[in-house]
């Protein structure tokens, strides 16, 4: 018998569409598409990849509900964002283009890099050396937990065990880092002006 009611559970509705009730989905669907296509947007800032990473996701969402991979906890929203969310951040791992980035005499990390309009490149380039000199000016250990956090998407669990400190000392050294990096942005300021 077809769930025809927007009232439904999503536990209900991706049971029905498990069972064969195609319009189960188009409820979901509907429900969710606005927050789900929201924070694609949100990240990737362009309507028409928006619009494409959107059909992607409910793709992917459809062919994991199919396949049986989805455990139902009553948590279909919260799944279908990190389903968006993942997608994004492989549209850009994709799309990125990478330079070495050097710091001291250790060769660090890749960063994002490029442009095709000459003059965006060489401003970019410019900023980026900046923000490289005013890390290098840091403590070591901060040094170490901006870039890996930064350069290398490294989650703070992930610095730790990398440095041999724990989670809290990851997380303060980056939060000096941090206003250590204002202070000095503040003081090159007031040298430019």
């Amino acid at each position: 018998m077809p769930i025809l009611y927007p009232a439904a559970s999503d536990a209900t509705l991706i049971a029905a569409f498990l069972a064969g009730d195609q319009p189960a989905f188009e409820i979901l669907l509907v429900r969710y598409k606005d927050r789900i296509f929201t924070s694609i947007y949100l990240l990737v800032k362009e309507r028409n990849l928006a619009e494409d990473l959107f059909q992607d996701c409910f793709l992917k969402i459809l062919r994991t509900l199919r396949e049986g991979r989805y455990d139902e906890q009553g948590k279909f929203l919260p799944w279908a964002l990190r389903v968006a969310h993942n997608l994004c951040m492989d549209h850009f791992r994709r799309t990125r283009t990478h330079a070495t980035v050097y710091c001291g005499d250790d060769q660090v990390l890749d960063h994002l890099t490029g442009s095709s309009v000459p003059e965006l490149r060489l401003e970019k380039q410019q900023t980026e050396s900046g923000i490289h000199a005013l890390i290098g000016q840091l403590p070591e250990e901060q040094q170490k937990v901006v870039i890996l956090r930064i350069y290398g998407e490294l989650s703070f669990k992930e610095i730790a065990e990398e440095t041999g400190v724990s989670i809290n000392t990851a997380l303060g050294r980056m939060r000096y880092a941090l206003i250590n990096l204002r202070k000095l942005m503040e003081t090159d300021l007031v040298g430019i002006l």
